[in-house]
């Protein structure tokens, strides 16, 4: 009798690599993780990436019936590049996503010529790291899932998704003209296929190397961001994912795009739909400029989550704010302080869950579907008081996520894609 089915996704985050292993019906079998630390902590090292993704994936591989595997898929950090000669060899690192451009001609170049809704503008944009590269020498970009996915299986292709903020355009499916009037070689760009789609089959190699079978499919992924959005079960329009984590993230199912640079707003193309939303400045380090997180476990038994403290609070960890206002001057709102810190505490729960409702109704504003249900990930989700009051806020079901993992996202992706 033949093994059950597998299907692998492989997540490659700041700090680590992890790798999940379903079957058919969405059950997770394994799971196991790589820091890059262990490897030698270069986050920008390609081949610290690499020697992450490897360690995780032989260590999931191990707990299953390797033979068993159809498909597997990669998600990255949103905008991380790394260039490559003619050979296919790396040229030097990669350049993060949250690395600012150091040149303003090439900024103003882009300004100039890229259209206003486009999400290559701003000081990290993709569209500008593809230049810088081009500068040292490469002949080919890769973003990082697209280049841990070639590591597989030779293919030299990108997804929707990661070149969004290269400059790549999701309504045309195409590479835009601007981009060689901005200074971007077009040449040195991939292919750029839909999330899911196959691109192709593990190498011999890797094969040999993972114990895969040699008809494994490879799968083009995703960004870490609409992997852990699949990955929550949010499938049908008007459901949205907030993440509570360092920041405050956004994201709701759409059957149209929204591009609303105005208002720090983008969309991905994603499964047939539209993924619409933004990321604000506020959230986790924007208590933790006030609280610990051992001060705010201790005070939040003493908030009322279905009473008002009457504040209105919008709280940021420093001026500056990119959605659902997009200002880069905006100041944090913190005054005045209740002299009782559970009353603070309940105040800035209060301000940052203004936020996230302001961004859902900018959204529905815009034209996206009314809000349906929300689905939480990150840390500030443990927090019971917090989900009670945003609970209050919002006016819809909250859901518990199916997963919290990206690695649980892609490898549906790859569940999908091989179907």
């Amino acid at each position: 009798m033949s093994a059950e089915a597998l299907y692998i996704g492989i997540d490659l985050g700041t700090s680590g690599a992890r790798a999940a292993v379903i079957d058919a019906a969405g059950t997770l079998h394994a799971t196991a993780k790589s820091a890059m630390a262990d490897h030698g902590g270069d986050h920008r090292d390609p081949q610290i990436w690499w020697a992450a993704v490897r360690s995780a994936l032989a260590a999931a591989l191990g707990m299953v019936e390797a033979r068993a595997v159809r498909a597997l898929a990669v998600d990255g950090t949103s905008g991380t590049m790394v260039g490559l000669g003619a050979d296919g060899a790396v040229i030097g690192t990669g350049l993060m996503y949250n690395d600012p451009c150091p040149d303003p001609a090439i900024l103003d170049a882009i300004a100039r010529h890229a259209p206003p809704t486009s999400a290559a503008h701003g000081p990290t944009s993709g569209a500008a790291r593809a230049v810088l590269l081009s500068r040292r020498g490469a002949v080919r970009m890769a973003h990082q899932a697209d280049w841990i996915a070639s590591r597989l299986c030779g293919a030299w292709v990108s997804d929707a998704n990661n070149a969004l903020k290269t400059g790549y355009d999701p309504v045309a499916a195409r590479w835009p003209d601007w981009l060689a009037a901005a200074g971007v070689d077009l040449r040195t760009l991939p292919p750029v296929v839909e999330p899911g789609t196959v691109t192709g089959r593990v190498t011999p190699a890797a094969a040999a190397a993972f114990g895969l079978p040699p008809d494994c499919r490879v799968v083009a992924g995703t960004t870490d961001g609409c992997a852990s959005f699949l990955a929550t079960g949010a499938e049908a329009a008007g459901d949205g994912v907030t993440a509570l984590g360092t920041t405050l993230t956004v994201k709701l199912l759409s059957d149209r795009p929204i591009f609303a640079p105005e208002y720090g707003i983008y969309s991905h193309r994603f499964l047939g739909r539209w993924l619409a939303g933004g990321a604000s400045n506020s959230g986790g380090a924007a208590l933790l400029a006030h609280f610990t997180a051992a001060q705010m476990a201790d005070l939040s038994p003493r908030i009322d989550p279905d009473q008002d403290t009457g504040l209105d609070f919008y709280p940021l960890p420093a001026p500056g704010e990119r959605f659902p206002i997009a200002d880069p001057a905006l100041p944090s709102r913190t005054i005045p302080r209740p002299a009782d810190d559970a009353r603070f505490l309940h105040a800035l729960f209060e301000g940052i869950a203004g936020i996230e409702a302001l961004a859902y109704r900018r959204l529905a504003e815009l034209g996206a579907p009314a809000l349906t249900s929300v689905r939480t990930v990150g840390g500030g989700a443990a927090n019971p008081v917090w989900t009670r009051l945003r609970a209050r806020r919002l006016g819809v079901a909250m859901p518990a996520p199916r997963s919290d993992e990206a690695a649980f996202g892609t490898a549906l992706l790859a569940l999908r894609g091989a179907a």
